[in-house]
């Protein structure tokens, strides 16, 4: 192979990541022609067809997948090799890649976050909530932070906390509707949920419309939403009774807490990362930062 193929491959890696000659063009700072003729001429170098043209788009063929596939590993490989070399000078630099549940991540990480980077100018720190989880073996994210044990065998895991679960309402609601005193006083209120999705934040999220109920019956929230940040917004702004992990609710000085003696289940939270970045500065200094803050904040 000649020296250009590499800058081929490259082309190709992010032609297959991106579905289109346009979108990999602006990637990589090139016309949409120039993409289209540098995969034209690994195609004829490898004697094999890589793409289905189609008008929505492109798609790998037999061929292309199988090459995708060992150039994905490549590149992962460099970047994590790449990464490694920053991490040999004195302070760790480099990117970061952390996922989190969206909840997490920015009701109670994000705002932590400045202090983390005046400790670390070096580093660069990527922070993708989401409730689905990333998987961290294909390099989606390089480490997270998971409400529950890991279920791959080779990631290593810290325990974090454990996450306690109560219930929340406004001032202004209770001012209007009063306060339930018990768990079945919960049928005649407002009450604000998770919305239906294959990918909660925490097991058992919506247990609020069960609790107290009598004959296995659940009640019919009031309003539903999938984003744990938007319910809290909800909650303060009077519109119904809604729990949270204490996590959340210490974020806002706008809820109280209601019928202290109900607390819903009780979910641990886990830092994980690969086996493969044991060694990495940049994990150790983020997983040290993440126990001193946790520490800090007497759940």
């Amino acid at each position: 192979m000649s020296a250009m193929d590499w800058d081929k491959l490259r082309i190709f890696h992010a032609v297959a990541a991106a579905g289109s000659f346009t979108h990999a063009g602006e990637k990589l700072n090139l016309s949409q022609s120039a993409v289209s003729r540098q995969i034209s001429a690994l195609e004829e170098s490898v004697r094999a067809s890589l793409f289905h043209r189609h008008a929505r788009g492109l798609i790998l063929t037999e061929q292309g997948e199988l090459l995708f596939n060992t150039v994905r590993d490549v590149f992962d490989k460099l970047a994590l090799v790449e990464a490694q070399l920053a991490e040999t000078k004195e302070r760790p630099s480099g990117l970061l890649r952390v996922t989190t549940t969206v909840a997490f991540g920015s009701v109670w990480l994000a705002p932590r976050l400045r202090e983390f980077a005046e400790l670390y100018p070096d580093m660069q720190f990527s922070m993708r909530v989401d409730d689905r989880e990333l998987d961290l073996g294909m390099r989606e994210a390089d480490c997270a932070i998971r409400m529950h044990p890991p279920r791959q065998a080779d990631l290593i895991q810290r325990h974090l906390l454990s996450v306690h679960v109560h219930v929340f309402a406004s001032e202004a609601y209770l001012a209007k509707h009063g306060a339930p005193k018990t768990a079945a006083d919960l049928d005649r209120h407002r009450l604000i949920v998770y919305g239906d999705d294959p990918n909660p934040p925490f097991p058992n999220v919506n247990w609020l419309l069960e609790v107290g109920t009598s004959g296995g019956k659940k009640r019919t929230p009031t309003l539903m939403v999938n984003n744990v940040s938007a319910i809290l917004r909800a909650v303060e702004n009077g519109i119904g009774i809604a729990a949270f992990p204490d996590y959340v609710a210490q974020q806002s000085s706008a809820i109280v807490q209601i019928l202290p003696e109900l607390e819903g289940p009780t979910y641990e939270a886990y830092f994980v990362y690969p086996e493969e970045l044991r060694s990495s500065k940049r994990i150790a200094v983020f997983r040290d930062y993440l126990v001193q803050k946790v520490a800090e904040s007497q759940f």
